[in-house]
């Protein structure tokens, strides 16, 4: 992974940007067992959506809370790399970090189960 200097601009600003989101999600896929296993999960559901009998817009928010259930799950994941990278050393502020990472991934969870149920169950 190459960190590109500052002051890029234009074309070469969006291509270099998507670099980093593919890098990043590389990274993730590979060294993350949670975001492939949501990978796995939404790689069911977001075709599911479409074969359900629901509106364009309950469509459209039960795939958005699956995405969001990757987002969240990114960010717990880069939370726990930069703890990891500060130290391994067990601290209460390390833990209370990933901790809420975790928290903010099963809230979003919840949310998806929540969406989908309201939706197909009316």
């Amino acid at each position: 992974m190459t960190f590109t200097p500052k002051g890029r601009t234009g074309l070469a600003r969006i291509v270099a940007a998507v670099g980093y989101s593919r890098d990043g999600f590389v990274a993730a896929f590979k060294g993350e067992a949670a975001f492939r296993q949501l990978v796995a999960l939404h790689v069911v559901l977001v075709p599911l959506a479409f074969f359900c009998p629901v509106s364009r817009g309950e469509r459209a928010l039960m795939v958005a809370v699956c995405l969001l259930s990757l987002i969240v799950e990114l960010f717990n994941s880069a939370i726990e790399a930069v703890v990891d990278r500060i130290s391994m050393e067990r601290h209460p502020l390390s833990k209370n970090a990933k901790d809420m990472g975790s928290a903010a991934q099963s809230i979003a969870l919840a949310m998806v189960a929540a969406v989908w149920a309201l939706i197909l169950l009316g």
